[in-house]
């Protein structure tokens, strides 16, 4: 199937139905919604009796300001009472916050070359390179110098005497 553009006259007739379509979907729930306000009131709030004199008018007023004044009180130990569960609330967090501690985050390995972590720690302005190998101490390994295990009794045969202790004393 081919796509055909709509002609203008075609699309703002189509734009005016849809809006006069939406216009009586809108005026219907408007009215409903006062029916409904109407059916609540007449069942919840009967009509006031008004045949009095001025004296019953004047004591249901006063009815009606202590129902208003107990509501209003009720509402502010309410309002009271949630202020005072919530400080309590925010204590107890923080107080489980205190006993946890600060949680470490998982550490990333992060592969970065000596150069890298220089200029991400002293920024772009200073361009240092230093060759961090070139300045580890070198460690070489000792050889151990190991007597020749030779004849034992060569060796008395030099120590012996007065002369073989002169040379002990000596080369120590």
């Amino acid at each position: 199937m081919s796509e055909k553009k709509m002609n203008s006259s075609r699309r703002s007739h189509l734009k005016s139905l849809m809006l006069s379509i939406a216009k009586n979907m809108l005026e219907l729930e408007a009215a409903t919604a006062k029916k409904e306000k109407e059916a609540y009131m007449s069942e919840n709030c009967p009509e006031p009796d008004l045949s009095g004199g001025l004296a019953e008018l004047q004591e249901m007023i006063k009815k009606l300001g202590q129902t208003v004044d107990k509501v209003d009180e009720e509402r502010y130990d309410v309002e009271a009472k949630v202020k005072k569960a919530d400080k309590e609330i925010e204590d107890l967090k923080l107080k489980v916050v205190d006993l946890q501690g600060m949680k470490k985050p998982a550490l990333k390995k992060v592969r970065l070359s000596a150069d890298a972590m220089l200029s991400a720690l002293l920024g772009s302005k200073h361009k240092v390179t230093i060759d961090f190998k070139a300045n580890l101490k070198q460690v070489k390994k000792e050889v151990k110098e190991e007597e020749e295990v030779g004849d034992w009794r060569k060796n008395i045969d030099e120590q012996a005497g007065m002369d073989g202790r002169k040379k002990k004393f000596e080369s120590a």
